[in-house]
């Protein structure tokens, strides 16, 4: 096998949690400042771009995804993550969940739910002892969520902040992420 398919079955089989650290896994899809949003394309295997944000507006922190997770909206569970820097596109960021922010996202008359998880990365210094989104500055929050409204109405969609969770309410929102890609495994094999 060639190193090029070595590597993306390992990305592939990549799981929600490092098995020795325990820290959560998140692919990094959209680096700290920019305006670009980045997508991964599951047919073609690579980073693509999906978006471009307003003159102005830029993504806050890194946002990414956890692997081998499948939310309501189909797709795996959106992460942003507070870290020191900017990553880079496809970066795996190994980090410690915080909380949610709950929502749900209206496009075209069906809304559903598309929670956004907080995680630090395991190795930020500024973050390093936040352990709760409860810890965070109460205007970083507010910020983090009127970025999200602003982010979605700029693509026609609405978005609806609920509520807010601590680490234990995100860690159960993986396990069922989990447990739903779990089940689409399942399904694509039985048809094969």
């Amino acid at each position: 096998m060639s190193k090029k398919k070595e590597t993306r079955k390992q990305i592939d089989n990549l799981s929600a949690y490092n098995a020795e650290s325990s820290a959560l896994n998140v692919i990094i899809d959209t680096p700290q400042g920019s305006r670009n949003k980045y997508k991964f394309d599951e047919q073609l295997k690579i980073f693509k771009l999906g978006g471009v944000l307003p003159s102005g507006a830029v993504f806050p922190f890194n946002f990414g995804y956890v692997p081998a997770t499948k939310g309501e909206d189909g797709g795996p569970l959106d992460v942003l993550v507070l870290m020191d820097e900017p990553a880079f596109v496809g970066c795996l960021i190994e980090s410690r969940l915080i909380g949610v922010i709950e929502a749900e996202q209206t496009e075209e008359g069906r809304t559903e739910r598309n929670d956004r998880l907080i995680a630090v990365a395991a190795v930020s210094r500024n973050h390093q002892n936040v352990n709760e989104i409860s810890e965070l500055n109460e205007n970083l929050v507010h910020e983090i969520e009127h970025f999200f409204i602003s982010y979605n109405q700029a693509k026609g969609k609405e978005f609806k902040v609920l509520g807010r969770g601590g680490a234990k309410q995100s860690a159960a929102l993986i396990e069922q992420g989990s447990r739903m890609f779990r089940r689409g495994l399942k399904k694509r094999s039985t048809k094969k």
